[in-house]
C-alpha cells in the first residue's frame, strides 16, 4: 500500500502556554516523484502523493490531449524505479499503434512541481489543449443550496488531510451533491488528474452532469482538465485566476469561486445554478 503520510519528530512550541516545548511525533504528507513513460521512453515528471499512480497517470495523458479514450492504453503498469527499487515512482504504459506519440515541442516542459502543473511551459497557447468535449451544450442546472453543502462533504472525507493538514482535495459530485470519488494530493492538479484518471478507467467520460470542486484556488490548469474531462461546472473554496475566468467563458462551462457555506462567486456560466 502506497505510504500517503510519514510520521517525524518535531519540536512542539506554542507561545500562549506555560508549557515548555516539547517533542511529539508528527504526520506529514508524503511527496515523492512520479515518473510517467511511454513505452520506457520518460514523458513527465510530478511530485505527487503516493497512491492511485495509475489514476494519475491516465488523467494527465487525457488532460494534456495525449489520449482521448481508455482503450488508447494498452497496457499502464506501476514498477519501481532504477535508482531506489522498493519505491515505486515509475508509471509505464504502452499506447495503441493508432494512438500519435506526443508532439515533439520544446515549449512544453513536463516536469511538473506539486504547486503547479504547467510551470516551464513557455506560453498559454502551449497549454490551451483543446477538449473533444463541448460543455456549453450541458444543460446541467445545480441548486447553490446544494453547492453550499459539497465543501463540508469533501472536507469530511479527508482523512489525510485530517492528520497532516498538507493536502489539496477534488472531489467529482453529482448535480443532486453525491460525492462519487475523492482524491488528495500534494499536487492540487495531481488531485484532479487523479479524479479524472478514475473517471476515464471506470468508462464514464465525458462527465456531463458533474461538478468538480476542488479544495484551494481555481487556476487556468484545472479549469483546463475540467474541460478536457468534459465537466461543466467548476467549483473551488477560494479564488479563481483571470485564465481560469475567461478559459471557461470560452468553453461554456460555469466556474465557481469563494464557495465558502452560503456564499459564493459565479464567475462564469450562471444559467447553471438556480438560487
Amino acid at each position: 500500500m502506497a505510504r500517503t503520510m510519514n510520521r517525524r519528530p518535531v519540536m512542539k512550541i506554542n507561545l500562549d502556554s506555560d508549557a515548555e516545548p516539547r517533542r511529539r511525533p508528527d504526520d506529514l504528507a508524503a511527496e515523492e516523484p512520479l515518473e510517467i513513460r511511454l513505452r520506457k521512453d520518460p514523458l513527465a515528471v510530478t511530485m505527487r502523493t503516493p497512491g492511485q499512480d495509475i489514476d494519475l497517470a491516465m488523467g494527465f495523458l487525457l488532460t494534456e490531449g495525449i489520449i482521448r479514450t481508455a482503450d488508447d492504453v494498452l497496457t499502464a503498469q506501476l514498477c519501481a524505479g532504477t535508482d531506489t527499487p522498493n519505491t515505486y515512482n515509475v508509471v509505464d504504459i504502452v499506447l495503441g499503434a493508432d494512438v500519435p506519440p506526443p508532439a515533439t515541442d520544446v515549449s512544453r516542459n513536463f516536469y511538473t512541481t506539486s504547486s503547479c502543473g504547467v510551470c516551464g511551459k513557455a506560453s498559454i497557447d502551449a497549454v490551451r489543449t483543446r477538449s473533444q468535449f463541448d460543455v456549453s451544450t450541458d444543460k446541467t442546472v445545480v441548486t447553490a443550496r446544494t453547492l453550499s453543502e459539497i465543501p463540508d462533504k469533501l472536507r469530511a472525507a479527508q482523512r489525510t488531510f485530517e492528520r497532516t493538514g498538507g493536502l489539496h482535495a477534488a472531489g467529482l459530485f453529482t448535480a443532486d451533491g453525491e460525492l462519487l470519488v475523492l482524491r488528495e494530493d500534494v499536487g492540487r492538479h495531481n488531485a484532479v488528474d487523479k479524479v479524472i484518471g478514475w473517471a476515464l478507467r471506470e468508462g464514464r467520460l465525458p462527465l456531463t452532469g458533474h461538478v468538480l470542486l476542488v479544495s484551494g484556488r481555481a487556476s487556468f490548469e484545472l479549469t483546463q482538465k475540467a474541460w478536457m474531462a468534459g465537466i461543466p461546472v467548476l467549483a473551488a473554496v477560494s479564488a479563481p485566476s483571470t485564465l481560469a475566468a475567461e478559459l471557461a467563458d470560452e468553453a461554456g462551462m460555469t466556474l465557481v469561486g469563494f464557495l465558502r457555506g452560503p456564499s459564493m462567486n459565479v464567475y462564469s456560466g450562471s444559467e447553471r445554478i438556480s438560487v
